[in-house]
């Protein structure tokens, strides 16, 4: 059902990934010409990583609804954990790719909290997806006792 409690981690995932659109990843006093353009860096930035995290939120708001069938809720918090383990990595590898030609040196680049949210969308994932096996396992307890 809607009310159990991984429900509440899936939404608290679909909440931080979605926080993303909101809050930067880093930002620096000096600008430069591609990811600190505006003097943050945010998914906004890049395509690549802006579609890793609507596909992220948008895949831990469908697994709310997916109550009355476990396995497909589980593949999708699946899914969503998965895309917040890529949103940094892949955040990583941009960065360091607009370094090579980049005049901001790395000194200057401040960490906000759009870094950290990721970190916290794998735990909710990993969360939601333990009780959701967990109430996998009690339905088919159930079913034979009858």
């Amino acid at each position: 059902m809607i009310q159990r409690l991984q429900t509440i981690f899936l939404f608290l995932l679909a909440i931080s990934t979605a926080l993303l659109f909101i809050w930067p990843i880093a930002s620096s006093s000096q600008q430069d010409a591609y990811l600190f353009a505006d003097g943050k860096y945010s998914v906004e930035d890049n395509g690549v990583l802006m579609g890793i995290t609507a596909i992220g939120a948008l895949l831990a708001v469908i697994a709310i609804f997916l109550y009355r069938n476990r396995p497909v809720q589980l593949r999708m918090t699946y899914l969503s954990t998965v895309c917040s383990i890529l949103i940094p990595l892949v955040a990583i590898l941009i960065y360091l790719n607009d370094t090579k030609n980049s005049a901001v040196p790395a000194d200057t680049i401040d960490d906000q909290i759009g870094a950290y949210l990721p970190l916290l969308g794998i735990v909710f994932g990993i969360l939601a997806a333990r009780y959701i096996r967990k109430d996998d396992k009690l339905v088919k307890s159930m079913d034979r006792l009858r």
